[in-house]
């Protein structure tokens, strides 16, 4: 099912992300975990795709096995950074005969092996424009990203909404943020987003912190605040992974009744394959 007709019949509701395996030695555990997780009749499912089409054939074979092995609506990233127009649509043909119906559209990092990669000079130059030549085929709804906090790019984060606004107007159906772990954050790009006349849905992006580690390199690489107040709670348990992942999976759960309770309607969950731990998390935060 198409996100359009999706956020029409439901009005409430969750949706995870997935990464492709490395081999096809990891079909049996990713196919695990996406039945599991299905018991939580999530929106939909997306599944992620590198840049400069690193994964490309690992994102169309999880797709090809999701479509085979479950009912759930679909979606696929896609980036544009580096692509000609031939090449993408040669791939959007390709999902059309596997039955996704959605793409959440990216530019998309330049690729590390080619060191002076200006993607300025590509037939793509930003989202926007992925948005407008996915819109062409009619065949698909479209997914935008949004950065509560600013895309790193942006010399603004004023002139980031309005970067923003031109994918939805482009055509996209929702957009989907990065991840923060303040919500006042995601409040305040709401009511921004509000003031400058975006109505689509516009859906928080929560990951749970499993490796506090691992996760500051992350945030600093895209501009994310991680609060003191975790880092701290944090502090006395690096070098103990259950107790970590446990005090995230509890991060997770106060973040999002928060959002619930904010009149919330639709999270979107970065999975990380962690069957476990976003059950834990669905365990308690839930819609009533």
């Amino acid at each position: 099912m198409k996100l359009r007709d999706i956020f029409k019949t439901r009005s409430q509701g969750i949706s995870f992300e997935v990464f492709p395996p490395k081999s096809e030695d990891g079909k049996d555990a990713l196919l695990n975990t996406v039945k599991d997780l299905s018991g939580f009749d999530p929106l939909y499912v997306s599944v992620s795709y590198g840049a400069g089409g690193t994964t490309q054939e690992r994102t169309l074979m999880t797709l090809r096995w999701l479509r085979q092995e479950t009912s759930l609506s679909l979606m696929s990233h896609l980036t544009c950074v580096g692509s000609s127009r031939a090449s993408m649509d040669s791939l959007l043909r390709e999902f059309q005969s596997l039955g996704v119906e959605n793409i959440l559209a990216l530019r998309g990092d330049p690729p590390k092996s080619i060191p002076d990669f200006d993607p300025l000079k590509g037939e793509f130059k930003y989202a926007r424009d992925l948005v407008e030549f996915v819109r062409d085929y009619k065949a698909f709804s479209i997914a935008v990203a949004a950065y509560p906090e600013g895309h790193r790019e942006s010399p603004s984060i004023e002139k980031d909404l309005e970067y923003t606004k031109q994918k939805i107007d482009a055509g996209a159906d929702i957009a989907i943020t990065q991840m923060f772990f303040d919500n006042r954050y995601y409040y305040e790009f709401r009511e921004r987003a509000s003031r400058a006349g975006i109505s689509v849905p516009i859906l928080p992006g929560i990951m749970p912190i499993v490796d506090c580690r691992k996760m500051v390199t992350f945030a600093e690489a895209c501009s994310t605040t991680i609060p003191q107040e975790i880092l701290d709670r944090m502090e006395p348990v690096l070098d103990l992974p259950e107790e970590m992942r446990k005090l995230g999976v509890e991060f997770a759960i106060r973040q999002c009744q928060d959002l619930i309770r904010n009149g919330v309607r639709y999270i979107h969950f970065y999975s990380m394959n962690r069957a476990e731990t976003m059950r834990d998390i669905l365990s308690v935060v839930r819609y009533n």
